[in-house]
């Protein structure tokens, strides 16, 4: 009777211990083994490790919690918790992320993170914030790369004519536009088939991106345009967040950093390292003068300014002082 009044005392705390713990969900686009899919991974272990289980994370990879505007409605519906999602995505509820790609407006990884983590990263939290997402932390992306099946691209005259997949973002669409290509925004889970159909010729994003999701198979031709930088906004639900004790908002926010940690280090180590491993599948690099692609780029720079004047100086004037 002992043992089995034991048996029960046990099975009655497991019980108890499994009601109390709260399970989220963490949405990304990403493949496996890319950063931001690591960094994911990361957030969900520390979280469990910091709450003693309390708190559990799934991630859903490969945008198999839905895409990132699907998840972006989602978390402003307090339906997901969590999502490292993209900068052109967010953009659409809160345009002032968009400004972060600027063309050209950094140089390298560093510059853009010192702006990021800085008083222009905290002012468009703020925005995004008023649209019900909490950012809790600045992953990077990447700087952006043009690839295609057709020819280098070393001019901007390469690429008139040419569809270009770009993010359903108002920034790149201005920026290809600019360049004279076609842009056809779409979601990335629907690229890989999209250039292999030949549906559009090419498409841009950071190399970590190409490689992780395969891109290169399809695309042989990779120009280092690094026309913009992109962020990873990594959010949470303000419904769900509103909703956590001080103790387990800080718990998140101390988990978000790490994982940032975790992800900024990858990304600027896999921004050197792939074009090895690229250029050993034999896809054809090629280098680019940036300054044509400057000066075509000058109309989105004017648009812009007209719709967020301080911001955009601010922004520039931030990204000058960093570079120093």
């Amino acid at each position: 009777m002992k043992i089995r009044h034991l048996l029960t005392a046990v099975a009655f705390a497991l019980c108890a211990s499994t009601a109390t713990a709260q399970t989220f969900q963490l949405s990304h686009n990403a493949g496996a083994g890319n950063p931001k899919d690591a960094a994911s991974l990361k957030f969900s272990e520390i979280v469990k490790e910091k709450s003693g289980g309390r708190l559990q994370v799934d991630v859903g990879g490969a945008a198999q919690f839905g895409d990132d505007a699907e998840t972006i409605t989602n978390m402003r519906l307090g339906t997901i918790a969590f999502s490292a999602n993209s900068q052109g995505t967010t953009s659409a509820v809160v345009p002032e992320i968009a400004l972060l790609g600027l063309p050209f407006l950094f140089q390298n990884l560093e510059q853009a993170e010192a702006v990021m983590d800085g008083p222009v990263g905290d002012k468009i939290a703020a925005a995004a914030e008023k649209q019900g997402l909490v950012v809790l932390g600045w992953w990077n992306n990447g700087i952006r790369e043009v690839s295609n099946s057709k020819k280098p691209i070393l001019a901007p005259d390469d690429l008139k004519g040419m569809k270009i997949r770009t993010p359903p973002d108002p920034m790149t669409i201005d920026i290809f536009e600019a360049l004279g290509a076609s842009p056809t925004p779409m979601a990335f889970s629907e690229l890989y088939i999209a250039l292999q159909q030949g549906v559009v010729d090419g498409q841009e994003n950071p190399l970590i991106n190409i490689y992780s999701s395969k891109l290169h198979e399809v695309q042989p031709f990779i120009s280092m345009t690094n026309h913009k930088y992109e962020a990873t906004p990594f959010l949470a639900s303000k419904i769900v967040f509103d909703g956590l004790s001080a103790e387990d908002q800080e718990i998140v926010r101390a988990a978000a950093k790490e994982a940032g940690e975790l992800n900024r280090k990858m990304v600027r180590d896999q921004s050197t390292e792939l074009r090895t491993t690229l250029e050993a599948a034999s896809i054809k690099f090629n280098e680019v003068d940036p300054a044509p692609f400057v000066a075509a780029t000058q109309p989105v720079y004017e648009k812009w300014r007209a719709q967020y004047p301080e911001l955009v100086d601010e922004l520039i004037a931030a990204a000058k002082e960093a570079a120093k």
